[in-house]
Parts: C-alpha cells; sequence; structure tokens
C-alpha cells in the first residue's frame, strides 16, 4: 500500500457504535458538508490535458475543487506523487483505475455498451483502491495480462502508421521506444515503465509530421499548404479546416487507427469477469462510467436509466459515474437521480483525458452548473468511497468486500447513508490535520 501523508486516523473510538449511531439518524447524514468533487481525472503518464500532477492539483486549488480522484489506466506510480501533493494541498485524494473490457454475450447480439463505436465493449472503472503499491499476487498477475495484450497492439499500431506515412512519401522515425521517451520527458517522469494508449501513439506522429513538413512555427498555428497536404495525402481524407494539435490528432486517430482504418490493429480486451476481479483485488469497489447522451444514439445498454440500474444489478456493479461535460442537464438529473433512487452510489468526474483544460469542477454541457440536489447526491457518492478507500488500507471491509458482496454492516435501508457519513469524518478529519492551502 502506498503511503500516503496526512492520511486520517480514526475520528472515533468504537467503531460499531459510531456505525451504529449512523444507521439511526434521520435522512442523509452528510447533508449540509458538501465539498467540491471531482472522481474521475487522469493524470501523466496517462494521456491527460496536464504536463505533470503537480499542474493537476494546482488547478483544483485554485478552482476550489476539495475532493479529487484520479482514475488512470494500468499505472499507478505516480499516485505516490498525487497523495504527497493532495496532503500539502489539503485536497482529500481518491484513488482509482479504468479498465477495458469485453461482455462476450453483449458483443454477439451487436449491443452497445458505453463505447459507441465497439458492441460488447465495455469501460469499467475501479473506485477507492488501497492495495496497489505493492500489488497482491492476483492483482499483479491479472494486470500484467492486460499489460501485455495492450503493449502488444500498440507496437504493432506505431509499425503500421509508419510505414503509411512512408508510403506517403512522410519519412519519420517513430518506435515504441520513441514514444515512451516522449512521454518520460514530456511530463518529467522518474525512470520506470510507461504503458501507452492510443492517443499517445497520435500524438507522437502529430509531432513526427510536424517536425518533418517545412511550414511555419507550429505551436498551435495552421501551417502552409504543403503541410496539410501531407495530412490529407495520409489520411487519404480531408481532415478538417481545423488545423491545430488536437485537431490533428483527432484526424489521425479518425482516419487511421479507428476500426476499418489502415492503422487499425484489433483490439483484444480480458472479459468482464478479469476486470472485475482486478478491481477487487486492488481494494477496489466496481464503478460503471455512463455515457447516456454523450453519445449519439445512446448506447442500447444504458438508453433508459431504468434498463441501466437492471443492467448494473444484474453485474453486481454498486456504483456508477457520470461525465457530466457530456451531459445536458435534463439528461444528468434524470440519471444521476434514478440511479441514487434505485441505491446505487453516484459520482462525477471530467476525466481530462484530452489536451484541452477543461473546468476541474463538472458541469453540463455548455458550463451549465450542476444543480445542487445532484451535487448533493456526487458528494455522498464520494463519501462513500473515501470511507471505502480508509476501510480497505487497514485491512477492513469496505462498501463491498473482495468478492463484491456488500457489508452486511451497512445492510438495509440507510446503510448508504451510514456508510457516506462514515466517509464524510474521515475527509473532514483527513482536512483538519493537513495544511490549510485550499482554505486560507
Amino acid at each position: 500500500m502506498i503511503p500516503q501523508r496526512g492520511r486520517a486516523e480514526p475520528t472515533h473510538g468504537d467503531v460499531n457504535a459510531f456505525k451504529r449511531e449512523l444507521m439511526m439518524r434521520p435522512g442523509d447524514p452528510t447533508a449540509g458538508s458538501r465539498l467540491t468533487v471531482n472522481s474521475h481525472v487522469h493524470v501523466p503518464p496517462n494521456f491527460s490535458a496536464f504536463s505533470t500532477v503537480d499542474e493537476m492539483v494546482d488547478l483544483a486549488v485554485a478552482q476550489g475543487v476539495e475532493v479529487v480522484g484520479a482514475s488512470n489506466y494500468y499505472d499507478f506510480e505516480v499516485y505516490r506523487r498525487f497523495g504527497e501533493l493532495a496532503a500539502g494541498a489539503g485536497i482529500f485524494p481518491l484513488y482509482g483505475l479504468e479498465v477495458v473490457c469485453l461482455v462476450d454475450e453483449l458483443a454477439g447480439s451487436g449491443i452497445k455498451i458505453n463505447d459507441p463505436g465497439n458492441p460488447g465493449k465495455m469501460y469499467l472503472c475501479g473506485k477507492g483502491i488501497s492495495q496497489f503499491a505493492p500489488m497482491a499476487p492476483e492483482a499483479e498477475a491479472l494486470m500484467s495480462t492486460i499489460r501485455d495484450i495492450d503493449s502488444a497492439r500498440i507496437v504493432e499500431m506505431i509499425d503500421k502508421l509508419a510505414g503509411l506515412f512512408a508510403s506517403a512519401g512522410v519519412a519519420v522515425e517513430v518506435s515504441e521506444e520513441s514514444v515512451k521517451s516522449a512521454v518520460v520527458r514530456r511530463h518529467s517522469l522518474a525512470s520506470g515503465p510507461v504503458y501507452l494508449q492510443e492517443r499517445h501513439v497520435a500524438q507522437a506522429f502529430q509531432e513526427a509530421l510536424f517536425a518533418a513538413v517545412p511550414g511555419p512555427a507550429r505551436a498551435g498555428v495552421v501551417p502552409g499548404p504543403a503541410w496539410a497536404e501531407a495530412l490529407a495525402t495520409i489520411c487519404h481524407a480531408e481532415p478538417g479546416p481545423a488545423l491545430d494539435v488536437v485537431s490533428v490528432q483527432n484526424a489521425l486517430r479518425t482516419h487511421l487507427m479507428k476500426a476499418g482504418k489502415p492503422g487499425y490493429v484489433p483490439e483484444r480486451f480480458v472479459d468482464f469477469d478479469h476486470a472485475y476481479r482486478l478491481i477487487l483485488a486492488l481494494g477496489g469497489m466496481p464503478c460503471y462510467p455512463v455515457l447516456a447522451d454523450g453519445a449519439t444514439p445512446m448506447c442500447p445498454f444504458e438508453e433508459s436509466a431504468g434498463r441501466l440500474v437492471s443492467s448494473l444489478r444484474e453485474r453486481r456493479i454498486p456504483c456508477a459515474e457520470l461525465i457530466p461535460n457530456r451531459n445536458a442537464p435534463e439528461v444528468l438529473v434524470e440519471y444521476a437521480s434514478t440511479l441514487h433512487e434505485a441505491g446505487l452510489v453516484v459520482l462525477a468526474g471530467t476525466e481530462h483525458n484530452t489536451l484541452d483544460v477543461v473546468a476541474m469542477e463538472p458541469h453540463c454541457v455548455g458550463g451549465v452548473p450542476i444543480p445542487d440536489p445532484v451535487k448533493d447526491i456526487f458528494w455522498q457518492g464520494a463519501c462513500v468511497v473515501a470511507a471505502h478507500q480508509d476501510l480497505t488500507a487497514r485491512g477492513e471491509t469496505g462498501y463491498v468486500d473482495g468478492s463484491g458482496v456488500p457489508n452486511p454492516a451497512y445492510a438495509g435501508p440507510g446503510g448508504r447513508e451510514a456508510f457516506a457519513a462514515l466517509g464524510a469524518a474521515v475527509i473532514e478529519e483527513y482536512r483538519r490535520v493537513t495544511p490549510a492551502r485550499t482554505r486560507a
């Protein structure tokens, strides 16, 4: 387990008596204590809007976000730095991961889940992970399988793209090692393994293209006709009028790297059970990230909030997370309220998994603020995760146990609220004993 400077100690002596007292409280015991929360942010070396985790924490401080959850793919070395910086800023850190898996029966039926382009492909998150440094043998084995599958695909994709660039008359020298080295330099990382994503590859080839084709300065400036012509030749399509860095990377992914395109390499996924067991082996609780109207049309798996509730219950997923930046306000309210009323834990984050730096506090599409009752739901969810993380870090049972079974001490009406109150107490004590840079 990674040491976390400023980790809150228990705020109560008799744990069982405290639980019983919380269970007797009417309503939501966390009401009135709400903090600003973002439960899903990707930080380097994952592809991220931030160059360093320091930038992310600084932005959270500047914008008054007091509980922040990191949710990286497959690499948690940076969480040590995240924990130290969060403690120094009085921000409560939540640790998580994101896994991609395949639900075979839905893939066979052509049903899209929360990826609008691939039937059966599911993104699944783990919230409140606490057993990741070091990992237990089971978690290490499960994680190694995923890392090996992803790494082999990335190497093949880099080779294909290099060939396509050469065929278009643009010679570039891009390799797995050069992409990893660029990630290390860009984010000032210490030595250690780097696990590449598709977005890293697109960025590497965008940068190689800018370097290989003559033209004016490239820092967000539209280059000359020769450069634009080269991009069109490589993509075999007009990439669009916007030729800033982000647009070019998106053009390379859209025209070369997606299914059916010449640089595509078929994805291989672990199954749902593998992803679910990995999350539990890391001490986390499974959480489903909801796309909702972030896709048009909506994915059938979640085209109604009621159907989504049934599907999550069937798979023993106790938690769901919205990314409000994708959602219209009325859709966000409908999904958050329905999931909450059905007894699920509900969260909200921003991802920050592109180069666009959006606000750290989640908002709906167009910057529309989230209604206060829905913010209360998200705050309660963050408190549940905080309590789960704190308990499992101590070797105790969290909101669910290591098999995904709900904690029997919190079964029945009011159990989720009592567990959230425990988390609110953990957060409050943590913030009491850490520096007050956010609360000057």
